[in-house]
């Protein structure tokens, strides 16, 4: 049986906030915005390349129900953490320092909501163990 991750609702307090921040400034693409019934929108972004994405909105039940800023350490892997933020930190996201972990190398970033966010660089000499 095969198992694919490819949502992870994301709680928000400003759709159009969150949308403009993923979109604008991290450089998701908007994948689907639709309001298909009263009082209900959902986002769908995509970080690029990922298969992955995430879903913010408004009254989509327990999705909705989750208290914005409450989603931690969500990974972006990437290949080059560097140039990674400064890209970022060029479209006005407010990025922490590269804290290197003995080769595996982190940047820390939040949501306008308090929701974070850690970039990873694992080196290609660095194997995983499955």
């Amino acid at each position: 049986m095969e198992m694919k991750l490819e949502l992870v609702p994301v709680p928000v307090s400003d759709v159009d906030r969150a949308k403009a921040f993923y979109a604008e400034q991290v450089g998701f693409h908007i994948d689907l915005d639709v309001q298909p019934a009263s009082g209900v929108r959902i986002v769908q972004l995509t970080p690029p390349g990922s298969a992955c994405s995430i879903v913010i909105g408004t009254g989509m039940g327990e999705i909705s129900e989750m208290q914005p800023g409450t989603v931690k350490g969500l990974h972006l892997v990437v290949a080059d953490i560097n140039k990674a933020r400064e890209e970022l930190a060029g479209r006005g996201v407010a990025v922490g320092k590269v804290d290197d972990l003995g080769g595996v190398k982190y940047v820390h970033f939040s949501d306008p909501d308090g929701n974070t966010w850690l970039l990873q660089e694992i080196p290609p000499d660095i194997q995983p163990n499955f």
